[in-house]
């Protein structure tokens, strides 16, 4: 029998409390009258759309289970306990290979098996549009199919747990309450849709909007439009990407209002987390340009970006220095919220019972917070003070 315990402060309450672990849940929460460090004690970060990380790109090859290991515990190191590895749009072939790649590193790495629930397809039903499109290269876009999903899903070993589509296809329906029916989560993005296509989306079982803001034209009507719409729509999830590039801070406040508790945060991270600023070039999506504020964009189109480079604890900053959310709203866009989406038992964030995945946060004087260490599972996988 392990067993462990873990002091700080409650981030819903600040309150002081005592996690007793054993077995890889928690078991036992106390109140303390102090403790002896000022550590914010927070559930680990869940999210739903993680490219690559550190130099490991899931849509290129050759990767490898181990690098795929190599991504799993360099996030570790920056909150997310839990992640969906996501293949965004190209040949049917490539695909098949990151699918079954992915899924050999669920089978050889326990690590990875217990921070990866699932995958998440973005593509290649998308639009066609230049805009909407984004990166996605405009060769590899088709319409939903459904005995292509199913090929991949296939290779996938049955781990596709989210697909991110664009309703404009008269195909979409289909395909979305078939994915539906295999409890596959279903988000509209990338798209040029009407309002009455994504209506019939989200009547046909679409939940989530998929980087709502982003993967749009630069101009669009007053109204309608399919960012409205989307926002309209109550029972559409809206995944937002927080990281100072992709939505300003005023667009954010909007957002925020209008979903509410329906409103989650995601990385879009990409393989350039962490490199140096320069020109790169990618198999999908061709030269990327990575500006020394870690801003990643087309580099013959600066104008559109191109994933990000900074990860999901980023995103939970930039809402607290902005005071778009408080501490226990911004952690939760980012943990319970996305954890929900996907019915895994991480959403009961920091209870009895429940996964011990926790960070230990340290507040700063911005009003933002910086990780001092990251428990999956009861097991201390990263500390800052064994790093330093």
């Amino acid at each position: 029998m392990t067993s462990s315990i873990l002091r700080g402060r409650d981030y819903r309450t600040l309150q002081p409390i005592e996690l007793e672990i054993e077995h890889s849940c928690i078991i036992k929460i106390r109140s303390l009258r102090d403790v002896e460090e000022d550590v914010i004690l927070a559930p680990g970060l869940v999210d739903l759309q993680v490219n690559g990380f550190q130099g490991v790109d899931f849509n290129h090859f050759p990767f490898s289970e181990l690098d795929v290991l190599h991504a799993t515990r360099a996030l570790w190191q920056q909150g997310v306990t839990s992640y969906l590895p996501t293949v965004i749009t190209a040949m049917p072939e490539a695909i098949d290979q990151a699918m079954q790649r992915l899924a050999s590193a669920c089978e050889h790495y326990a690590d990875v098996a217990r921070a990866v629930p699932g995958f998440h397809l973005e593509g290649p039903f998308l639009s066609l549009e230049d805009g909407p499109r984004g990166a996605h290269p405009r060769e590899a876009i088709c319409a939903p199919d459904i005995a292509l999903f199913d090929r991949w899903q296939r290779a996938a070993q049955r781990r596709i747990r989210m697909l991110t589509l664009s309703p404009e296809w008269p195909q979409s329906g289909a395909l979305i309450r078939h994915c539906v029916a295999q409890q596959v989560r279903v988000a509209i993005g990338h798209t040029a849709a009407t309002s009455e296509q994504i209506h019939t989306a989200v009547e046909a079982g679409a939940t989530l909007s998929t980087h709502l803001g982003n993967g749009a034209h630069l101009q669009l009507p007053r109204h309608p439009n399919y960012i409205w719409q989307q926002l309209a729509e109550d029972a559409l999830t809206a995944t937002l990407i927080a990281d100072g590039d992709h939505l300003p801070p005023e667009v954010l406040k909007v957002f925020l209002r209008a979903k509410g508790e329906q409103a989650l945060l995601v990385s879009d991270v990409t393989s350039f987390a962490g490199q140096p600023p320069g020109i790169y070039h990618t198999a999908i999506g061709g030269r990327v340009q990575l500006s020394a504020s870690g801003r990643l964009s087309m580099a013959d189109a600066p104008q559109l970006l191109a994933g990000s480079a900074r990860g999901l604890l980023d995103g939970v900053n930039v809402l607290l220095r902005h005071k778009l959310a408080t501490l226990a709203q911004a952690i939760e866009m980012a943990s319970l919220r996305p954890a929900r989406q996907l019915d895994l038992p991480q959403q009961q964030g920091l209870a009895c019972g429940a996964p011990a995945d926790v960070l230990l946060l340290a507040p700063l004087a911005d009003g933002s917070v910086t990780l001092r260490g990251c428990v999956k599972q009861g097991a201390r996988v990263w500390s800052h003070d064994a790093a330093t």
